[in-house]
């Protein structure tokens, strides 16, 4: 069948966008969203990179990885592609610093795009103008498939980054490759089959270290399949909207026409939300409101007689877990979170480790809290949330929240992304310079040259 009678699938259409995106085409808010992006990403992969559950992926990418250019972060070492964003895409996700999108859509541009990036950029000796190019093709893509499935693949029990994040990984180590339309389409419908990620961690109340995998594996995925489809390897154009494809295998009532509605004309890169905190993102409102509260009123976690959340049924479904095992379980419950905000300096990414799992009165505060879904009338979307607390002595505060800093309607300025990238950093040799790289992507002329370390 000769290309012009080719069905014009979804796939198909949004590989042919990509592969004509140009760096002039983008609007400046868009590039400037998603340099803030890949900014705070990079810190967050840095600090991640030195956790255990990193260190074993990245002694795993060096073991498999091969002889390569691209290399791990804050190890120094050099690996092929696939096995850096593997190595990588586990260390931005490590300790849930990395951003996704407002409203949801299941998608975290930061910790699967940039990893794949960065190591289909290493190896090619791309500059920094194609890499913000393609992260962000890559990021329009991904977010118009996160939004098809209309928040239904978590609910089916899969863990929704892991599904739609190998198509964004496609494309872009496919545009940093150099691979035509068509064979982006290829990459696409081998993504496809290299999805993947449950959430059986959320009900086991262990083994939640696996959930820092499933960034690593969509990064790794999608530049495999880049790679294969360009020496030849094909895969189903109707691998989004067709049958057995991606919308009928992981959602439920899905939108087909979100996959290309408004490609090109809005650039959703801007919806791209950085978080404030180390913990999942259901939890940053009630933890935001109080940190406030505590600072506005001077009282502690000692202090509280009750703490009740109001909160989305995601939330309950979800995030209420009341005696996690481990750190990573601990940072998806949004009781448990709030009762570390009681107790510690939220700020720090450490005051979500092992000190809070372990200390009693946050485990107790944490089985105390109240969860109870806000109505259908209430305002605020997913993430809003209304707490209240009542104090032994007395008082009484209550305080409703839908944005946090970071947020598109709230975001961060230049100086604060600066703060929260060294933070992140601290102790990487030459953290400075790499800021100011990253904070000029466009004037670095070969991405090697980027002070990653090694």
């Amino acid at each position: 069948m000769g290309a012009a009678t080719k069905a014009q699938t979804a796939a198909r259409t949004l590989a042919a966008w990509a592969a004509a995106l140009r760096y002039e085409d983008i609007p400046v808010a868009a590039r400037e969203r998603a340099r803030q992006c890949i900014i705070d990403t990079t810190g967050a992969a840095l600090f991640g990179s030195r956790l255990p559950w990193s260190r074993i992926v990245a002694g795993h990418a060096r073991q498999c990885g091969g002889v390569g250019a691209s290399r791990i972060l804050g190890t120094g070492l050099k690996v092929s592609a696939p096995a850096a964003a593997l190595a990588n895409g586990v260390a931005a996700h490590a300790f849930e610093l990395d951003g996704l999108r407002k409203p949801s859509a299941g998608v975290h541009p930061g910790a699967i795009l940039l990893p794949s990036a960065l190591a289909a950029a290493e190896a090619q000796s791309a500059d920094g103008k194609a890499v913000l190019t393609a992260f962000i093709a890559g990021a329009e893509v991904m977010f118009r498939i996160g939004l098809a499935a209309k928040q239904t693949t978590e609910s089916l029990g899969f863990h929704a980054p892991g599904t739609n994040g190998p198509f964004g990984s496609a494309i872009v180590a496919g545009r940093l490759l150099g691979l035509n339309a068509e064979q982006l389409t290829q990459a696409l419908g081998i993504a496809g089959s290299m999805g993947g990620g449950l959430l059986a961690f959320t009900k086991a109340g262990n083994g939640a270290m696996v959930k820092r995998l499933h960034m690593g594996r969509a990064s790794e995925a999608g530049v495999v399949a880049a790679l294969l489809a360009r020496d030849g390897y094909e895969g189903p154009d109707t691998v989004l909207e067709g049958k057995y494809g991606y919308l009928e295998a992981y959602a439920r009532d899905g939108d087909p026409t979100q996959f290309t509605k408004d490609l090109g004309s809005h650039y959703d890169i801007i919806h791209a939300c950085l978080k404030r905190y180390a913990c999942h993102i259901t939890a940053h409102t009630p933890v935001q409101s109080l940190q406030e509260l505590r600072a506005e009123h001077g009282f502690g976690g000692d202090d509280v007689a009750t703490l009740t959340i109001h909160a989305r049924h995601k939330v309950l479904s979800h995030h209420d877990i009341r005696e996690p095992r481990d750190v990573a379980g601990a940072q998806y419950s949004v009781p448990f979170c709030a009762a570390i905000a009681m107790y510690y300096d939220v700020n720090d990414p450490l005051a979500f480790s092992e000190k809070a799992l372990n200390d009693a009165k946050v485990r107790a505060l944490a089985k105390a809290v109240r969860v109870i879904e806000m109505g259908d009338g209430e305002k605020g979307g997913a993430w809003a949330t209304r707490v209240a607390v009542e104090l032994r002595d007395g008082r009484k505060f209550e305080r409703f929240a839908e944005e946090f800093k970071g947020t598109p309607a709230s975001p961060l300025s230049s100086g604060e992304l600066q703060t929260k990238f060294m933070r992140m950093a601290d102790g990487h040799p030459g953290a400075t310079r790499l800021h100011d790289q990253l904070a000029g992507l466009e004037n670095v002329a070969d991405c090697r040259t980027l002070a990653l370390g090694g």
